[in-house]
């Protein structure tokens, strides 16, 4: 505030108001990994934004979004590199013994809890497809 940044406090705004409402929703208070998870729906809120306005020609829109998706970065946990999310899919693919890509889901659902925060989930569940299917 003090700073006079105004695009910041708005975004820190923002992901505040995101959190707290979550807390009015469910009338608990968040744990670390609820707030990680609320900021990794604004993340990919953000990016599907940005999409849109760069479809529709809107640069200063985007520019706005891609501002917002930097800062909200800032408050997740260091991010995975891909060779250790790949380890990360080999040992979860060897652990649920998948039949094929029907069983996917069970490989995802021993990943999320363990990447949650740390890696992109749609970029996990390519690479998972990817691992099943070939």
């Amino acid at each position: 505030m003090r700073a006079k940044d105004a695009a910041r406090l708005s975004a820190i705004r923002l992901l505040l108001s995101g959190i707290k409402q979550r807390e009015v929703d469910e009338r608990k208070e968040l744990t670390d990994a609820d707030v990680v998870a609320v900021v990794e729906k604004m993340i990919k809120q953000r990016r599907e934004s940005i999409a849109q306005y760069e479809q529709a020609s809107r640069k200063d829109l985007a520019d706005v979004e891609k501002f917002e998706l930097q800062l909200l970065s800032g408050y997740l946990p260091q991010q995975m590199s891909d060779s250790e999310i790949s380890q990360a899919v080999d040992a979860a693919i060897t652990e649920a013994k998948p039949a094929g890509i029907k069983d996917m889901g069970k490989v995802m659902a021993l990943l999320k809890p363990r990447l949650a925060g740390k890696a992109d989930m749609g970029k996990v569940s390519n690479l998972v497809k990817g691992k099943l299917s070939g």
